[in-house]
């Protein structure tokens, strides 16, 4: 297979870069050259918000494209339009909040989404997700496949989730643990991730696919107590209600990752039901598996990942998390 990865050197794009590499086809990869792109493809540069900075894909053909963008959806529409007549296949990296909020526990690709268009320039991000869909609609239709993948964790995360937490339990001691500790919690590993897509593009596949881990994969504890076991820390989790954590005013998500209290955001981030993707065969490895493998690309790499600047830096400062434990900060 011929692979064209629009991006390809971070988090996502390059776990398929990876898988790819792995399968023996031949990669390109188009990016700004900000960062380096693994040994092995072939690189291509250019700004896709620029005027003319699609020039280096004027020529070339490939058996098929992945595209990770998260921007204006006109770029995807730029990209589809120029590419249509050159490549087979067309995945776009895509995310369950294109789906209209809030979403009921169980809902499956046939859930209302949200209004898009794919001639948006900056919009939220529900809305450029979506106006990348239908850009990618637009011009290859059935040949286009749209991964709508819920929350991703894994090596070369850089959102800062799953690295806060292996951070914050790596440090021990009393760690803050949102409970209840068996709280359901989805998400999907990169490689999972990387390994489905050319897997459905190599089959031929279209059309819609919510990408999460199946109910019943994993909870907040299994994810917590695998980063105390992989850290090899002397953490002691500190299961505690929500109730008191809300009332410090910490905030699930942004200051808790990962975690969301039992209620209706919790159905739409971690209620979904992934069937369709399961039946074309998706495989999510263990929860420890995506802990250890994250943790040991932290260490290969100084213990600090790298952040996406377009997104707010996540985790608890230690002296509120002390507060509410009712601890002295270990220094």
């Amino acid at each position: 297979m011929r692979l064209l990865l629009l991006g390809g050197t971070e988090f996502v794009g390059r776990a398929v870069t990876e898988e790819a590499l792995a399968r023996g086809w031949e990669v390109t990869v188009f990016h700004r050259g900000t960062h380096e792109p693994p040994a092995g493809v072939r690189a291509l540069h250019g700004d896709r918000t620029a005027e003319g900075g699609l020039a280096a894909l004027a020529e070339g053909e490939w058996d098929a494209v992945v595209d990770t963008w998260s921007g204006a959806p006109s770029a995807v529409r730029d990209s589809a339009r120029l590419l249509a007549d050159r490549v087979g296949r067309y995945a776009y990296v895509s995310s369950r909040s294109v789906y209209a909020y809030p979403t009921p526990a169980g809902a499956d690709e046939s859930a209302p989404v949200v209004e898009g268009s794919p001639d948006d320039g900056d919009v939220p991000y529900p809305q450029a997700k979506r106006g990348g869909e239908l850009a990618l609609l637009d011009t290859f239709g059935d040949r286009a496949l749209l991964a709508r993948a819920g929350l991703i964790l894994g090596p070369y995360e850089n959102i800062g989730r799953l690295p806060w937490w292996l951070g914050r339990i790596a440090r021990g001691g009393p760690v803050l643990a949102p409970g209840p500790r068996d709280l359901p919690v989805q998400f999907i590993d990169a490689r999972d991730l990387a390994e489905w897509t050319l897997d459905a593009l190599a089959a031929g596949l279209g059309g819609a696919y919510d990408l999460v881990s199946p109910q019943g994969h994993a909870t907040m504890g299994e994810l917590l107590e695998a980063c105390v076991q992989v850290t090899g820390s002397d953490a002691e989790l500190r299961w505690t209600e929500p109730a008191p954590i809300l009332a410090a005013g910490i905030e699930p998500w942004s200051d808790l990752p990962v975690w969301i209290p039992r209620g209706e955001l919790h159905d739409t981030l971690h209620g979904s039901d992934v069937a369709k993707a399961v039946a074309a065969g998706l495989r999510c490895r263990p929860v420890t598996e995506t802990v250890a493998g994250t943790w040991a690309w932290l260490r290969s790499i100084g213990g600090t990942a790298p952040q996406r600047p377009d997104r707010p830096v996540v985790g608890l400062d230690a002296e509120r998390e002390a507060k509410v434990l009712g601890v002295e900060i270990r220094a």
